[in-house]
């Protein structure tokens, strides 16, 4: 795992969004997991500009959210497929059918986590897997208490995320109890995970899930066992962080980060 701090939050969203834009200017077949939430539209907004100002070109990737509400249709303006479609989908030259999302309406749950397994396997995996953080700690819907190794399932939603989703739906008791959520161990068996988190709500979850002990009770903390993890965070979020002036020196010396530094993410 590697931790790069920025100064804001639009520095860091800037930044990920970048990396991601590299990843698919290398490789136009690139297959990428994508998240949702407020962290995320500045990713997308970034994503969009770039396409729009620069041909960064989405006609040949396919995507795979990690998850979705348990009883929203595709069209409900809540669903996490209607959020993809007016914060990226509908503004880039991204082919519909390569968008994958977990069916919220399935009626058989167990055949459709089986189906979206499936459908990652046979596109050879995902390369890039972008990811927030809850602040229970999880990454996708797994929640405090998740198999490390879990796959694609059914999750029951802890009183802490339905919380946190509550302003989408108009208050917590008109938020879904349960959610299709890619496995921890479907998440680590991507070849790259960039994990972004900002505000000072989230830097305790993420003092934990990057420098505590490994634990289902923090499934984020599962990263810090992937061979490719990068943690781009702004300062309020990274504030708790025991280790800020090592992860400072590392990005501003890493060559793997040259490109970047002399692109105006010094």
């Amino acid at each position: 795992m590697e931790v790069i701090l920025r100064p804001t939050a639009e520095d860091a969203a800037r930044l990920v969004a970048h990396v991601i834009a590299h990843e698919l200017r290398a490789n136009p077949h690139l297959v990428l997991g994508l998240a949702t939430g407020r962290t995320m539209e500045q990713v997308y907004r970034e994503l969009v500009r770039l396409h729009r100002e620069e041909g960064l070109d989405f006609s040949l990737c396919r995507t795979f959210n990690l998850d979705e509400f348990v009883g929203l249709p595709p069209d409900d303006p809540r669903s996490y497929r209607h959020y993809m479609r007016r914060h990226l989908f509908a503004h880039v030259n991204i082919d519909p059918r390569n968008t994958h999302l977990p069916d919220g309406m399935a009626t058989d749950w167990e055949a459709e986590c089986r189906r979206y397994e499936a459908l990652i396997r046979r596109a050879g995996g995902i390369d890039l897997q972008l990811l927030g953080i809850g602040r229970a700690g999880h990454i996708g819907f797994n929640e405090p208490l998740s198999a490390l190794q879990s796959r694609t399932r059914v999750k029951a939603l802890t009183p802490v995320t339905i919380e946190q989703n509550a302003p989408l739906f108009g208050g917590a008791e008109h938020v879904p109890r349960r959610a299709i959520t890619m496995g921890v161990g479907t998440i680590m068996e991507a070849r790259r995970c960039l994990l972004l988190a900002t505000g000072a709500e989230k830097a305790e979850i993420i003092a934990r899930a990057v420098e505590g002990p490994i634990t289902s009770m923090v499934t984020a903390s599962a990263l810090q066992l992937h061979p490719r993890c990068t943690v781009v965070l702004d300062e309020a979020a990274g504030a708790l962080l025991s280790q800020k002036d090592y992860y400072r020196w590392l990005y501003e010396n890493e060559p793997e980060w040259e490109w970047y530094r002399t692109h105006g993410f010094a």
